[in-house]
This record gives C-alpha cells, sequence and structure tokens, in this order.
C-alpha cells in the first residue's frame, strides 16, 4: 500500500495536495503560479494601514493612529495560477487600501485599516484607527466588515482633558489599540506572529499588522507602535512615523504643533502550498474495514456525465448543458462528504409579439451545503444538498420556448420545459400574454417558475375599460426555497406595453407609466464553476457571481416608449423582433413590436458540484 505524506495507511480514493510546503511572498499585485500538485494553500493575507491622523491644527489637537490593514491566515482550495492583489497603505487620515485573493473562482479580501482621527473619531477597517483628542473621540471599530475569525481589532480613545492631550493607538491584528491616558498617548495594538506557518518572512520576522501610535501634546509621551511594524506617534511639528513597507501596519499620528500623520504601510500576500492527504486511517480502521469486507475505503464520492468537468482545489463541477446522465461510481463512507450540491434552472418561455409581454424566466433552485461563502451565494439557496448512491440519474435539462408569431389576434407564447436532477424540478418559465387580442384572455401571461408577461391594451383595440391584465404568478408549483416571481401587468392606452416575464429574483416590470422590464434572476458564486465561470450566465450586481434565469422584457407600442431589457441572468430585451433569452441560462424571451416575433426563452442548464478528495 501507499503511504500518505502526513503518515498513516492510505485507501485508494485517498487524495492529496502535493504542495512541498513551498511559501511565496508577494508584496505587489500580480498572480502567483502553484505547483502542478497544488490543490490547497494557506495564505496570509494583510490588507494596507491606515494613515495616522493629521495635520493636527492648532494647540491640543493630537491624531489618532492608523488602524492596521485586516489581516486573515486562512486555508482554501486554489490551483494553477492564483491572482493576487496587494494593497497599499493610506495617505495621512486616509484608510488602507484592500487586499485579496482568487482561489477557484472565490475571492477572499482582508480590508483595509481605519485613518486615524483627526478631530474626529478613528476610522473602521480592518482594524481600527485610533481617535483624536479634540474634542476627546473614540477609536474606529475593527473587523470591518465582519469574518469569521475577526481580521482586526478596535482603535483606541483620544482624550482631551487638561493638560493631559493625546490620540489613541491604532487597532492591531493581535491587540486592541491602547486608549490615551495621562500624560501619554495609546500604543498601537500587537500584531500577529506568522512564523510558525510560514517561517521567517518579511521586514519585521515575521509578525505583520500592528497599529499605529497616537500623537502626543509638546513635551508628552508619544504612543509607540505596535509590535509587526506600526509606526510611532510625534510631537512638536514632527511626521507620524509610517508603518513598516509590507507589513499592513498603520501609521503614526502627529502632535501639537501640527504635521501630517504617518502613511499606513502597504500590505502583503503569503502562500503555502500544503502537503495535505484528505484522509487517513488508523491501522485499527483498517483492520475494522478488512473483517468487514469494506477495504480499502472510498472516501470520496467518484461520479462521471456532463458536457464539461472543471475540478477546482478539492470540488469537482459538471455541468449539464444538454440531458444526460450523471454517473455515481463510488460514495463516500462518511455521510458529510456523501452530498453533492446543486444549481437546476428550467428554460425560459419565449416573448409575444405584438407589443406582447416578456417569456417568463425558467425556475432557480440551488442548494449551498458545501459552504460557499455569502455575499456570493444566492439567497434562495437551500442549506442541504443532495446524497447520492452508486447509480446513474438522469439529468433533463429544458428547452426555451417559442416566441409568438407576429399575427393578429396574436396567441401566447410557448412556455419554458422543465428542468430536473434527482428528486429536484425547476419549473419552466410561464407563457407571454399575446398582443392584439381585443379583450380575449389571451391577453394574459402564464404561470410558471417565474411568471410571464401579460399583453397590452391598446385603447384602439382594447378599451381602457377594460384594464390592465396581470402577469403569471411565478414558483408555481410553490417549493421552497421560492423558484421564481410573477411576470409583469399589462398596460392600455398611451401606455400600452406588454409586462415583462418574471425573474429569479424579482418581479417583471409592470407598465403605465413605469418599466416593462424582465425581473432580474439570482446568482451563484463564481467558485461553484471555478475558473471557468465567465462561460456560464452573465455579469449582474453582485461582484464574484454568474446570473441566470432573468425575465423577458415586455414591448412598449411603436413610438411612444424607449426600448426594454431584459432582466440579469440572460432575460432577451425587446426589439424589432424581441431578443432571444441566453443560452443556457433559463432567460425569458423579450417581447416584440408590430412586425417581429417574439424571442425564443433561452435553454436552462444543471450543476451539480460535490467534495471529491
Amino acid at each position: 500500500m501507499a503511504r500518505s505524506t502526513t503518515g498513516g495507511i492510505i485507501g485508494k480514493s485517498n487524495k492529496a495536495s502535493f504542495g512541498k510546503d513551498t511559501v511565496t511572498s508577494t508584496t505587489s499585485t500580480g498572480c502567483v503560479s502553484l505547483q502542478s500538485g497544488t490543490t490547497i494553500i494557506k495564505t496570509a493575507l494583510v490588507a494596507g494601514g491606515g494613515g495616522g491622523g493629521g495635520p493636527a491644527g492648532g494647540p491640543g489637537n493630537m491624531g489618532g493612529g492608523g488602524g492596521a490593514g485586516g489581516f486573515r491566515n486562512i486555508e482554501i482550495n486554489a490551483s494553477g495560477t492564483v491572482p493576487v492583489t496587494v494593497g497599499g497603505g493610506g495617505a495621512t487620515t486616509t484608510i488602507g487600501v484592500d487586499s485579496s485573493i482568487v482561489g477557484c473562482g472565490v475571492t477572499y479580501t482582508s480590508d483595509g485599516g481605519g485613518s486615524g482621527g483627526n478631530n474626529s473619531v478613528g476610522g473602521d477597517g480592518g482594524s481600527g484607527g485610533g481617535g483624536a483628542n479634540s474634542p476627546a473621540t473614540c477609536g474606529g471599530s475593527g473587523n470591518t466588515p465582519p469574518v469569521s475569525p475577526p481580521q482586526g481589532n478596535d482603535g483606541g480613545d483620544g482624550i482631551g482633558s487638561a493638560p493631559s492631550y493625546g490620540g489613541g493607538g491604532g487597532g492591531g491584528s493581535g491587540a486592541v489599540g491602547q486608549d490615551a491616558a495621562g500624560p501619554k498617548a495609546g500604543d498601537g495594538g500587537a500584531g500577529t506572529d506568522v512564523s510558525p506557518d510560514y517561517g521567517n518572512i518579511g521586514p519585521t520576522c515575521s509578525v505583520f499588522a500592528g497599529g499605529g501610535g497616537g500623537g502626543a501634546n509638546a513635551g508628552q509621551t508619544v504612543g509607540c507602535g505596535g509590535t509587526g511594524g506600526g509606526g510611532a506617534g510625534s510631537n512638536c511639528g514632527s511626521v507620524g512615523t509610517a508603518g513598516t513597507t509590507n507589513t499592513g501596519s498603520g501609521g503614526g499620528g502627529s502632535g501639537y504643533p501640527g504635521a501630517d500623520g504617518g502613511a499606513g504601510g502597504p500590505g502583503i500576500v503569503v502562500v503555502k502550498e500544503l502537503n495535505k492527504a484528505s484522509g487517513v486511517w488508523s491501522m485499527q480502521s483498517q483492520f475494522q474495514n478488512q473483517t468487514a469486507g469494506t477495504w480499502p475505503a472510498t472516501t470520496f464520492v467518484t461520479a462521471a456525465g456532463g458536457n464539461a468537468t472543471v475540478t477546482c482545489g478539492d470540488y469537482k463541477t459538471h455541468i449539464f448543458t444538454a440531458s444526460g446522465p450523471f454517473n455515481v461510481t463510488e460514495t463516500a463512507s462518511s455521510s458529510p462528504t456523501n452530498i453533492v450540491d446543486y444549481i437546476v434552472v428550467a428554460a425560459g418561455a419565449g416573448g409575444s409579439a405584438k407589443q406582447g409581454g416578456g417569456g417568463g424566466a425558467g425556475g432557480f433552485r440551488m442548494s449551498n451545503a458545501l459552504g460557499l461563502p455569502s455575499p456570493t451565494t444566492s439567497p434562495l439557496a437551500n442549506a442541504s444538498g443532495l446524497p447520492v448512491s452508486v447509480q446513474d440519474y438522469t439529468v433533463t435539462v429544458g428547452g426555451g420556448g417559442s416566441g409568438s408569431p407576429s399575427t393578429t389576434p396574436t396567441p401566447r407564447s410557448g412556455g419554458g420545459n422543465d428542468s430536473v436532477f434527482s428528486s429536484i424540478t425547476s419549473a419552466g418559465g410561464g407563457e407571454a400574454g399575446g398582443g392584439n387580442n381585443c379583450g380575449s384572455p389571451l391577453r394574459s401571461g402564464l404561470a410558471g417558475g417565474s411568471g410571464g408577461g401579460s399583453s397590452w391594451g391598446d385603447d384602439a383595440y382594447n378599451p381602457p375599460s377594460l384594464g390592465t391584465v396581470p402577469g403569471g404568478a411565478g414558483d408555481t408549483p410553490d417549493v421552497t426555497p421560492n423558484q421564481g416571481n410573477p411576470g409583469g401587468a399589462s398596460g392600455i392606452g398611451c401606455y400600452a406595453y406588454g409586462g415583462g416575464g418574471g425573474g429569479a429574483g424579482s418581479a417583471g416590470g409592470s407598465p403605465a407609466p413605469s418599466t416593462s422590464a424582465g425581473g432580474d434572476g439570482s446568482y451563484i458564486a463564481d467558485g461553484f464553476v471555478g475558473p471557468t465561470a465567465p462561460s456560464y450566465g452573465t455579469p449582474g450586481p453582485v461582484g464574484s457571481t454568474r446570473y441566470f434565469a432573468g425575465g423577458g422584457a415586455g414591448r412598449s407600442r411603436a413610438g411612444t416608449a424607449p426600448t426594454q431589457v431584459g432582466g440579469f441572468g440572460g432575460g432577451g430585451d425587446t426589439g424589432g423582433g424581441g431578443c432571444s433569452g441566453t443560452t443556457n441560462t433559463g432567460g425569458g424571451g423579450g417581447g416584440s413590436n408590430d412586425t417581429g416575433c417574439g424571442g425564443t426563452g433561452g435553454p436552462g442548464i444543471v450543476m451539480i458540484r460535490y467534495k471529491y478528495q
């Protein structure tokens, strides 16, 4: 039998990251190229430190020390070439700049340090800046925005009671900034020693992210910088000491009679390519499994199928852009690793013609049992994935609905078709109502994963007394979390729009005289798909994500309103003919004007993600 690099007997499915514990320090933005065997890394991610408070101004105004940049020491999945951003230090009274690393499509960020107060409270940040003395002000909050474990600490408070005046110390990654007290300004909070993980690196013997010291009154004691490179405060018109370069430490605050605070130190990103086996069994476990006839044990899911398979770190994602089998050939020996996450998006409905409604988006259903981070994971995600067994699963990817022809009266568009994986079915998008139907029930959009938009009520055909027609209902059939939203209602008279198709994230627009835009879709984290994320879905408002299931836009009457737009996630725009929903997004087709046909709905997509090592 083979033996693990970490010791113990390993089974045939035991995989490892063979990073050889190689350490790389990066002091400027760029990329880190990992070795071919690396799938897991540990990274010390240090943002730029905040600048110290200053210029201090008139007598008695002492600046707070700059907060250290956020410090995170985390283990992530990564392989190949890894993009890295190293944040710069803040100038006087300016926050530091974030540092980040991208592993398997997921962005991890440490936030810049808060600025030292200058006649003000200390700034919030990775660690908070120290408060100024005039008036006596509070230090800024650390770990802002919050992450777990915390990336930093609060800054110290300033003091403004005669005869003692001084700024508070900036927070450090390892301790809070000290409050100013008596004749002394506050010291910066201590940094963090990373030598147990990375050895001796950097300019401060492997200690990073110390807070800057507070500035003091003339003749009084300045605050010392925190260990790890924090700059000391100043007095007597001297500039505060800058945080040490590439430590992410805060700059020192300035003191009477006035000067700039010290600049924060730029950050650093340290990467260690891990030697790490995914499973190690004791001799007792080996004997028990051998006796039971189950040795060597299978630790993780093994599967095949799909139009593409992406491997990223410890995870694989099978991507189905057309129907086919998902073949599970081995299952995991423990329940937590015998779970798969999924995204199942049904096809969008077509758009309608003759100022018709937009097609409803296909239903959007997904899970996040394997812990991709917020806020890049949809609020619609189910926290529970699906257990799998050794068998062939049939995956169905729904085809898009057809657009309505340009005839009078106009029929409804074709509805989208369902997508299915295991027990999860996402419903096809609801049909859009047809235009120019003189009061006919065909004006109304129909229910679906997301509902179709209803058609216009032109005053030449349908008197205003007929009123508007509601759009089709979404989330039909009802599931939890919801798979979609309703389509938009129609307009009448001068605002004779067709309503927008509903999207997974919001309802379709209803006119008279608002908008007939398609409802926005919802999203998955880039990490669900790994480095190939840009090949699937569309961009949207939430960064580091891909959007699916946007509603098609309803069409306005020619000459009365501008072209409408489909929702994020592949919804088709309106045009001379309605634009089709984007392929494999489940987006609804856009409605058309008097002469063109409605756009075709976008086909759906299914993705299945699991831990394979």
